[in-house]
């Protein structure tokens, strides 16, 4: 097959590991014989919600996911709401949600299913804040450039869910999470803000990562992170009830990516599953070693893989994702290598807020991109590597993967012909 066939065929390999339907029964107890309540947020939740069903039968409960990510269930009702910036729909929601597991007593199990996007479709804003107010903070945040964790520091700081806080409000039942890791490090506390989790961020590091960003608030926002009471620590006596489970994580998916390209004869190095930072820097790096390996005499073709999340700072007003712009910084520090072709995409098929997995780069890239009068460069400069890819047909585009183990990076070293 092409290049480009292979490392797509690689992607929806990787994508397919953290399937629900294949990873989330091995981590169910048998059915609880008393009251059972499924909550969940996220991408994958809703598929999440449809596995356990598949082993369970019909449940009580709620589960938020993005528009166009629901699923057919038997008894869960799906939600859908805005993500990455949160609607109205989120924070109702949210509310009825909360309200559900506020009635339930200590002989009441909860399962919640917790995935990446979490922290956008679980928007329960804390007193003195509106909604306007949490779109405002999470618009600054995705444009500011700021790693993940840092972001989910602020947020719980400014929510009635994150942190812990959702757990909380369910005690004294029982709850147990299952979760699909989109964070790197697959830290519980990170992946969508920890709502089942205790937490040690506290207001003091909040202010730090905004002034360390340079994030400009309104004044009665910063004030409420200030103000903010301490975290929900991960000892509190409140959270003794609560289990969680890691049902699927980026590494496991560059393992199977893994495989599958060294039983076609193709030599791997997985170059972390946890890598953070700006996306065309990350690109920057990468490209350099995929260049010096190239100049190496290659017996067989070398493949690199790596994951974790990537971000963008917004420097101009294109339509871009981290994983179009690193492809696009890739390309531009590759210049038409001959031997090296790319591919970056988000596992849950969006990539920053477009309806779009990631995209592809070869040697031909800068050539077509050139007969269609576009410069990458100017793209680049402008984050609009989405509009690039576009024009070129660069696109990786999957529709809802329904699920979220982060983004997804690949590297094909061909041996010089």
């Amino acid at each position: 097959m092409t290049p480009r066939a292979l490392l797509t065929d690689l992607f929806t390999t990787a994508v397919a590991r953290a399937d629900p339907m294949l990873c989330l029964a091995a981590h169910l107890p048998p059915r609880p014989k008393g009251r059972l309540v499924i909550i969940g947020a996220g991408k994958a939740s809703a598929r999440m919600a449809e596995a356990l069903e598949a082993v369970y039968g019909p449940c009580q409960g709620l589960v938020i996911t993005r528009y166009g990510y629901g699923r057919p269930t038997k008894g869960i009702e799906i939600a859908l709401a805005a993500h990455p910036v949160p609607d109205a729909a989120g924070v109702t929601a949210t509310q009825r949600m909360l309200a559900l597991v506020q009635s339930l007593g200590p002989d009441d199990q909860i399962i919640a299913l917790i995935s990446g996007g979490g922290s956008s479709l679980l928007c329960a804003p804390v007193a003195g804040l509106t909604l306007q107010d949490k779109q405002t903070l999470n618009a600054a945040l995705l444009a500011s450039g700021m790693p993940i964790s840092q972001m989910n520091i602020i947020r719980k700081q400014v929510s009635a869910v994150k942190g812990g806080k959702l757990a909380v409000a369910a005690h004294p039942a029982r709850i147990l999470s299952l979760v699909l890791s989109d964070v790197p490090g697959d830290d519980p506390s990170e992946i969508a803000s920890g709502p089942t989790v205790g937490s040690t961020a506290t207001s003091q590091m909040a202010l730090a990562a905004l002034d360390q960003w340079d994030v400009d608030l309104p004044p009665h926002i910063r004030a409420a992170i200030e103000t903010a009471p301490a975290p929900i620590a991960p000892n509190d006596p409140r959270l003794a009830g609560a289990a969680l489970s890691i049902i699927a994580a980026p590494s496991q998916s560059l393992e199977a990516a893994q495989t599958q390209a060294e039983s076609q004869g193709i030599d791997v190095q997985i170059l972390g599953d946890a890598l953070e930072g700006e996306a065309r820097d990350l690109a920057q790096t990468q490209a350099t070693l995929a260049m010096q390996i190239a100049a190496t005499p290659l017996p067989r073709p070398m493949l690199l893989l790596s994951g974790g999340e990537c971000t963008v700072t917004r420097r101009g007003n294109g339509r871009g994702g981290p994983n179009a712009e690193y492809t696009l910084a890739a390309a531009i520090a590759l210049n038409g290598h001959p031997q090296i072709h790319v591919l970056a995409c988000d596992t849950d098929g969006v990539d920053g807020v477009e309806e779009v997995a990631g995209a592809y780069a070869g040697p031909d890239t800068l050539a077509l991109a050139t007969q269609t009068g576009t410069s990458a460069e100017t793209a680049l400069a402008n984050n609009d590597a989405h509009s690039f890819f576009k024009s070129i047909g660069g696109q990786i585009i999957t529709g809802p993967t329904l699920t979220n183990v982060n983004d997804f990076r690949a590297i094909l070293i061909l041996p010089k012909a």
